[in-house]
């Protein structure tokens, strides 16, 4: 009998279940019409390897919280949920570059803010005292 808790206790089938979920939303959109794009492919990819681990990490964050209830793992599932936000700003102006700037504000800088964000979220955590 599928119980969906084993999903949860496995973490590779987890894993797997993200990579399809996370290939199958970005294929139609943005894998599938640079798939010919010799490098530019090899950049997008990294970017959605990034949106996987990142999603990945949410999860498993998530979980931990929901167990633990401490103010560090609340930090740091939003940090690693502001993560999947910067990779996908960050995909989205490798995919599409230039076309969603914010005036003189280029999107690869809003991105780069967000990981900065992440990083800074993650040193509160890991030096606050519960």
């Amino acid at each position: 009998m599928f119980r969906p808790e084993q999903i949860v206790e496995r973490k590779s089938k987890l894993f797997s279940l993200i990579v399809a979920g996370v290939v199958a939303i970005l294929a139609l959109p943005i894998i599938i019409p640079h798939l010919l794009h010799g490098f530019h492919i090899a950049h997008i990819f990294l970017h959605v390897g990034g949106i996987t681990l990142a999603v990945f990490i949410s999860v498993l964050a998530c979980i931990a919280y929901s167990r633990l209830q401490t103010k560090r793992l609340l930090l740091s599932t939003i940090a690693f949920s502001n993560f999947i936000v910067a990779e996908i700003t960050l995909l989205v102006d490798a995919t599409w570059p230039s076309a969603y700037d914010f005036g003189d504000v280029p999107l690869s800088e809003v991105g780069h803010l967000l990981t900065f964000a992440t990083l800074g979220l993650l040193a509160l955590g890991v030096f606050r005292n519960d």
